[in-house]
C-alpha cells in the first residue's frame, strides 16, 4: 500500500512538473508570435514565418494564425496532418477553440481565476492587450485578402450613400427660392429651412455615429439612409410649409448618419497602403453628389411645365420633381447595401468571431476569384477576439407591456451611446479628441461660412446691376389702350389709367407708386415682385389673377369686385435667368474640387496625411486675401473655384486622419461627434458671414483666413498615422 502511495505521488508530481513546463512553452510561443507580428505586419506577405521552425508557428490564446499556404505543395502548415477519413481539408474553419480542450491536465491541477473574480481594471488591460493583438494579426489578415473586386463593390455601394449626403446639401439651396414661393413663405421663416436641414444633420451624425459603435456598420447605415429616402420623397409631396420643414429635418436626421459611418465601414476592409488613397477617391462621391444635384436642379426646376394643380389647394411644381430624383442615390444605396455584409472589424470588436471569419473568406475568395486563382486557399483559421466585458444594465419590474420593452431598450441604447462618447475623451485619445474638434470646427466654419458668402455676394452683385437698370416712368397719362406684354423692372409714378385693359400679361418687378386705375380690367395676370403702393381703384374688374391682398400696399378700392383670384404663389416665368445662374455658379463650384480630389487621392500616403492637411488650410486661408480683387461676377466665380480646390484636400486628409486615429469600438462615434460639430459650425459660418453681404469685404476676408490658417497649424500638432495600423 506504501509503495502504491508513493508512485501515485510520484505521478501527481511528475504531472504537475509537465502541467508547469507546458503552460511556460505556451507562454513563451505567445510572446514569440507577438513579437513576430508586432515587427513583421508591415510587410505584405508572410514568407518569414514559413521559414521558423513548428514551435514559433503564430498561437494565441483563443486561437491561431495559420501561416501561407506553400504552393508546391498544394497544403497549409495550419491545417496539415489531417488524412481523407478526418474530412479536414486545407483552410477548412474548425471554428472557435474549446478553452478546455486538450488542457486537461491543467484543468484538473487548477484552472486560471474566472472573469467573475476579476475586477473591472484587470478585465480591461486584459482586452486593451488584446485589442492590440488584434490590431496587428487583422492588418495581416486584410493583406492576404488582397485589394480586389469585394472593395471596389464596397467601394461604389458607400459611394452611392455618400453621394447622398452631397446631394442632401445642395437640395435646400436650390428648392429654396422656388418653395419660398410656392408655400408662400415670409422671409422672416425662409431661412429656417436651411437651419433646420443642418439641425437634423447635427444630430443624426452623433446619434448614427454612435449606433454604428453599437449595433453594426451596416445596420446602421441601412437604418439611417432609410430614414432619409422616405421623409426625402414624402417631402415632396406635402403642401404646409410646416409639415416640409418637419419632413426636410427627418430627412436631414437620416443622412447625417452617412458621413461616420461610410467612412469607419470602409477604412474596416483596407489594408494599410491602400487606406489613405482609396478613402481620399471615395470623398469625391460627395463632390458627384454636388454636381448631380446642380444638373439635376439645372435641367427640372426651370421647366415650369412639369407641373400640375389640383384646384387651389394642391400645387405640384417642377422643384417637387427635383426633390424626388434627388432621392434616387439614396434609394440606390439601401437596395445595394442590403447585398453586402457587416464589416468583420467590428464583428471581431463585439466577440462574433465565427460570422467575422465568413465573411473575411468570402473577402478573400472574391479578390482571388477576380484575380483568375480560385485555387488560392484562405489560410486563417484562428482569430484573436478581444475580451467582453458585460456592462450592467439596470431593468425595471414594470416590463411587461411592449412599450415599456421598447422604452428600457431605447433608454439602454442612447446610454451606451453616451458612455462610448464620453470614453472618446479617455487616455489615450482625449489629447487627438481635442485637437480635431478644434481642426473641424475652423475647417468648417471658414469652408461654410465663405461656401455661403460667395454665392450670395455674387447675387448682391446682381441685384445691384439689375436695380441698375430699373426704367422709370413718372406721370403717365393711359386710357383706352390693351396691355397684352410683359413689364419688367420698372417704376411707375403719379400715372393715371383710364379705361384699359391689362390681359395675360406678366408683372415682374413692377412697382406702381401713388397712381389711378379707373374702369379697368385685370384678365388672367401673372406677377412676380410686383406691388401698388399707394394707389386708387374705382370701378376696376380683377378676373383669374394672382394679385392678392398683400401686393395691395395702402391703396383704395371703389365699387371694385375680384374673380377667381389665385392664391398662393405662383411660378410663372420660363425664362428665370437668375436661377440658371445660380445652379451653373454651384456647379462650377462643386467641379472645381475635382483637381483637388485627385491630387489629395495621389499623395495621401506620399507626403502624409498632416502635411497635406496643415498645408491645405494655410493655403486656403491665404487665397482669402484674393478676395479683395473680387468686383465683378466672373472674378468672384474664379475665387469661389479657387477656394473650394484647395480646401478640398484639407477635407479629404482631416476625414483620413479622424477614421484612424480612433479605435474600433470609438471610431463612428468619436467621427459622428466630430461631424455634428462640423454642421454647428455650418450654421453658426451661415449666420455671422450672411450678415455680412453688402456691408463689408474686411471682416470676412480676415476671418476666414484667421481660423483656417489656426486650424492648420493645429492640425500639424496631430500624430503621424501614414504608419499605423488600424486599431
Amino acid at each position: 500500500m506504501e509503495e502504491t502511495y508513493r508512485d501515485r505521488t510520484s505521478l501527481v508530481k511528475g504531472a504537475k512538473d509537465i502541467a508547469k513546463e507546458v503552460k511556460r512553452q505556451a507562454v513563451k510561443k505567445v510572446n514569440k508570435a507577438v513579437d513576430k507580428a508586432q515587427d513583421g505586419y508591415t510587410q505584405r506577405s508572410y514568407n518569414r514565418f514559413q521559414d521558423e521552425e513548428d514551435d514559433d508557428d503564430y498561437y494565441v490564446q483563443g486561437g491561431n494564425y495559420g501561416v501561407e499556404a506553400n504552393d508546391d505543395e498544394g497544403s497549409s502548415e495550419a491545417t496539415e496532418g489531417h488524412d481523407e477519413d478526418d474530412e479536414i481539408y486545407e483552410g477548412e474553419y474548425q471554428g472557435i477553440p474549446n478553452m478546455g480542450q486538450g488542457k486537461d491536465g491543467m484543468v484538473a491541477l487548477g484552472q486560471p481565476m474566472r472573469d467573475e473574480y476579476k475586477d473591472r481594471h484587470e478585465l480591461e488591460t486584459e482586452r486593451k492587450a488584446d485589442e492590440e493583438e488584434l490590431a496587428q494579426q487583422y492588418e495581416l489578415i486584410i493583406q492576404e485578402c488582397g485589394h480586389g473586386r469585394f472593395q471596389w463593390a464596397l467601394f461604389f455601394v458607400l459611394g452611392m450613400a455618400l453621394m447622398a449626403d452631397g446631394v442632401e446639401v445642395f437640395v435646400v439651396g436650390f428648392v429654396l427660392p422656388s418653395a419660398e414661393t410656392d408655400m408662400c413663405i415670409p422671409n422672416s421663416g425662409s431661412g429656417w429651412l436651411g437651419d433646420i436641414v443642418y439641425l437634423g444633420m447635427m444630430v443624426g451624425a452623433f446619434f448614427w455615429g454612435g449606433l454604428a459603435d453599437k449595433v453594426g456598420r451596416r445596420q446602421s447605415l441601412l437604418i439611417c439612409m432609410s430614414v432619409n429616402g422616405f421623409f426625402a420623397f414624402l417631402s415632396s409631396f406635402v403642401q404646409g410649409y410646416g409639415f416640409f420643414l418637419f419632413c426636410r429635418l427627418f430627412s436631414g436626421f437620416g443622412i447625417g448618419g452617412a458621413v461616420p459611418t461610410v467612412f469607419s465601414y470602409f477604412s474596416e476592409v483596407l489594408a494599410r497602403e491602400k487606406r489613405g488613397e482609396h478613402l481620399s477617391w471615395l470623398c469625391m462621391f460627395w463632390m458627384i453628389g454636388g454636381i448631380y444635384a446642380s444638373a439635376m436642379a439645372w435641367a427640372i426646376i426651370p421647366h415650369y411645365g412639369w407641373s400640375f394643380s389640383m384646384g387651389s389647394a394642391y400645387q405640384f411644381h417642377s422643384w417637387r420633381v427635383f426633390v424626388i430624383v434627388c432621392a434616387l442615390p439614396c434609394v440606390s444605396s439601401v437596395v445595394a447595401l442590403t447585398f453586402m455584409p457587416e464589416s468583420p472589424r467590428f464583428l471581431l470588436e463585439v466577440g462574433k468571431h465565427d460570422e467575422a471569419w465568413m465573411i473575411l473568406k468570402q473577402i478573400h475568395d472574391t479578390n482571388m476569384r477576380a484575380r483568375g486563382q480560385p485555387e488560392k486557399v484562405f489560410t486563417v483559421n484562428r482569430i484573436k477576439t478581444p475580451k467582453q466585458i458585460d456592462e450592467l444594465i439596470e431593468i425595471e419590474s414594470d416590463t411587461g407591456t411592449w412599450y415599456r420593452r421598447c422604452f428600457v431598450r431605447i433608454r439602454t441604447e442612447l446610454y451606451g451611446i453616451w458612455l462610448t462618447f464620453m470614453r472618446c475623451f479617455n487616455y489615450p485619445v482625449k489629447d487627438n479628441t481635442i485637437k480635431l474638434t478644434a481642426v473641424w470646427f475652423t475647417l468648417s466654419f471658414g469652408y461654410y461660412g465663405l461656401s455661403v458668402w460667395f454665392p450670395d455676394v455674387i447675387k448682391h452683385l446682381q441685384s445691384d446691376e439689375y436695380a441698375s437698370r430699373v426704367k422709370y416712368f413718372r406721370n403717365e397719362e393711359v386710357s383706352n389702350f390693351v396691355f397684352n406684354f410683359t413689364l419688367e423692372n420698372q417704376i411707375h409714378s403719379n400715372g393715371e389709367y383710364i379705361n384699359d385693359r391689362f390681359i395675360m400679361m406678366k408683372f415682374k418687378s413692377v412697382t406702381f407708386e401713388d397712381s389711378l386705375f379707373k374702369n379697368c380690367v385685370f384678365d388672367d395676370i401673372t406677377s412676380l415682385n410686383t406691388y401698388f403702393r399707394n394707389c386708387t381703384f374705382v370701378n376696376t374688374t380683377f378676373y383669374n389673377t394672382d394679385l392678392e391682398q398683400y401686393k395691395f400696399v395702402d391703396s383704395e378700392f371703389i365699387n371694385c369686385t375680384f374673380f377667381h383670384i389665385r392664391t398662393g404663389c405662383q411660378i410663372s416665368f420660363d425664362d428665370d435667368y437668375s436661377a440658371y445662374w445660380i445652379y451653373f455658379v454651384n456647379f462650377l463650384g462643386t467641379l472645381a474640387v475635382l483637381p483637388g480630389n485627385i491630387v489629395s487621392a495621389l499623395l495621401m500616403d506620399r507626403i502624409g496625411r498632416l502635411t497635406m492637411l496643415g498645408g491645405s488650410m494655410v493655403l486656403s486661408g491665404i487665397s482669402c486675401f484674393f478676395l479683395w480683387f473680387g468686383t465683378s461676377e466672373s472674378m468672384m466665380i474664379g475665387m469661389l473655384c479657387l477656394y473650394n480646390g484647395l480646401t478640398i484636400s484639407a477635407w479629404n486628409s482631416l476625414d483620413v486622419i479622424t477614421v484612424e486615429l480612433y479605435p474600433t469600438d470609438r471610431r463612428a462615434t468619436g467621427f459622428g461627434f466630430l461631424n455634428a460639430l462640423c454642421k454647428a459650425a455650418a450654421v453658426l459660418g451661415n449666420l455671422i458671414f450672411g450678415s455680412l453681404v453688402g456691408i463689408t469685404k474686411a471682416i470676412p476676408i480676415l476671418l476666414a483666413s484667421t481660423v483656417l490658417v489656426c486650424g492648420g497649424l493645429v492640425g500639424l500638432r496631430l500624430p503621424d498615422t501614414r504608419t499605423q495600423v488600424l486599431m
